[in-house]
């Protein structure tokens, strides 16, 4: 396997100054394959039909995919708001001719759900977003979220779940790399895995249980979440999608040539992978 020939996508968070149009323009520039859009980077979120249908022709144009629209939080406290919330993006995300939502689940250390209740609310969510997701012909990608206080926080429970529930064929996973890290997984589910979100921590003083997401950064030498050894776990056992930068860190927003930084980080994942 030639583990040097990653895909590579763009996740709007590696620079929220970028509109949609820019963001898709510049991943064609740098001979990115991918994006994926956000709801929740100020003026520059994706918000309406028109703005959608915008972006969806243009990365067309440009030979560019439209991975996902990240993300529908907290889609596993289902009610007549999310439902709506959901309907709203899906109806967006197919405009923009993209693939599946990201599925987030609620971080809240006041949340006091017995581990039956979460498994509960879980599969309502899942249950009402197949039919949602269904009438646009789309994905969902569930990100379990590593953070102690998150109400998801393994691949393993997600897995299970989707399972039991005969729903493989709508809803894969994300592995994000932060969290993976951060909720101590070792299973890494490479076959039933949609889409890879990776970033980078490098702060010596900070544990894996505090890691927050303004520790990260884009992927370097100093990293500290083994992103190369997950990449390349996940590689070996199939995975053949996009990893897609998603860097939150305000170091990395405000830089002022975001494409030489993320260049810098694609080769030095590629020449680790070599």
């Amino acid at each position: 396997m030639a583990q040097t020939n990653v895909k590579f996508a763009l996740n709007h968070m590696v620079c929220p100054r970028w509109t949609p149009l820019q963001l898709i323009e510049i991943a064609a520039e740098m001979g990115v394959g991918a994006v994926e859009l956000r709801n929740d980077v100020g003026d520059n979120s994706l918000t309406d039909r028109q703005q959608a249908q915008a972006a969806g022709r243009r990365a067309r144009e440009l030979g560019i995919e439209v991975l996902s629209l990240n993300a529908l939080y907290p889609f596993n406290i289902w009610n007549e708001e999310r439902a709506a919330q959901a309907e709203a993006m899906a109806e967006l995300l197919a405009a923009a001719g993209g693939h599946g939502l990201v599925l987030c689940p609620l971080v809240d250390g006041d949340d006091d759900a017995s581990p039956e209740q979460c498994r509960a609310r879980l599969e309502q969510a899942l249950t009402a977003l197949d039919a949602i997701l269904g009438r646009h012909d789309l994905k969902g990608f569930v990100e379990p979220l590593g953070f102690p206080i998150s109400t998801l926080r393994t691949k393993a429970e997600a897995v299970q779940t989707i399972r039991e529930l005969g729903l493989a064929s709508r809803f894969g996973l994300v592995h994000d790399t932060f969290h993976h890290q951060g909720a101590g997984e070792r299973e890494f589910f490479a076959e039933r895995t949609g889409l890879v979100h990776i970033s980078g921590v490098e702060d010596p003083a900070v544990g894996f249980e505090a890691m927050l997401d303004p520790h990260r950064l884009l992927v370097g030498e100093d990293d500290r979440l083994d992103n190369l050894g997950q990449i390349r776990r996940l590689l070996e056992e199939g995975y053949q999608g996009y990893l897609s930068f998603e860097p939150f860190a305000d170091s990395v927003h405000a830089a002022e040539d975001p494409v030489a930084e993320l260049r810098r980080s694609m080769d030095f994942v590629r020449a680790g992978l070599a």
